[in-house]
């Protein structure tokens, strides 16, 4: 199991639509609830008390802070998006392969469509970490002249 150096953060779980309201703070920087609940969409409208209830559970959590304006409260996101990617994709690479990087990589190339383009870019990533992973050289000294 691999391990990324330092990687001693707290994670982060969140359910989809936690991490849905997170988007929409993300895009947005700071909305009312009903400005939330219109960011998720109509696909599955939500109820104000659903989204309102949600918010207060996400605050309590410290993945959101509110700020009050008049009587109407404004939340924005706590969290960075990089740090609950991190965190999610950790979770799930430890939870469902077990820490093997070798597993992931090997399933996310057979079960998606993957273009040249992105496997240079992957291979690219890899030689950049396969260096920076590399011993570093002593200095070669010249041997003098006597």
């Amino acid at each position: 199991m691999t391990r990324k150096k330092g990687s001693k953060k707290k994670r982060i779980r969140l359910g989809d639509l936690q991490l849905r309201i997170l988007q929409v703070l993300w895009n947005e920087g700071e909305a009312s609830v009903e400005a939330v609940r219109r960011g998720l969409g109509p696909e599955e409208p939500l109820a104000y008390t659903t989204v309102a209830t949600m918010l207060q559970k996400m605050e309590a959590r410290e993945l959101v802070a509110r700020r009050m304006e008049g009587r109407r409260g404004l939340y924005r996101p706590v969290v960075a998006s990089s740090d609950v990617r991190s965190s999610m994709v950790e979770d799930l690479v430890d939870r469902v392969f077990d820490g093997n990087l070798e597993q992931v990589v090997a399933h996310l190339l057979t079960s998606r469509e993957v273009s040249g383009d992105e496997l240079e870019r992957i291979a690219r990533a890899v030689a950049e970490r396969r260096d920076e992973d590399a011993p570093s050289k002593p200095p070669t000294r010249k041997a003098k002249k006597s």
